[in-house]
């Protein structure tokens, strides 16, 4: 199931928001592969990130906002949305 974004995307770039966010995953997969190498562990890297995301959002959005944002997580865990066996289904 997808779950649309609260939150509007501002941005400059003339591509459309979900080539950006193709192209951020890839970012993101490049330095979390290049962490791994220098032997950062996946746990460390996964919770650093979480937090670096939930940063980001806070400081552009506001903790009300995110806090509605995040409400859903552990159900979308639950159902496994975020378990890469199924998402490659």
């Amino acid at each position: 199931m997808r779950h649309p974004a609260i939150f509007p995307i501002h941005h400059d770039d003339p591509r459309p928001d979900h080539e950006q966010k193709q192209a951020a995953l890839g970012y993101l997969n490049q330095a979390w592969a290049e962490a791994r190498l220098d032997g950062v562990d996946g746990d460390c890297l996964a919770q650093a990130s979480l937090f670096a995301a939930l940063a980001e959002l806070v400081s552009t959005y506001g903790e009300d906002a995110v806090a509605k944002f995040t409400e859903g997580f552990a159900a979308r865990v639950r159902n496994g949305e975020f378990s890469l066996a199924l998402a490659r289904q």
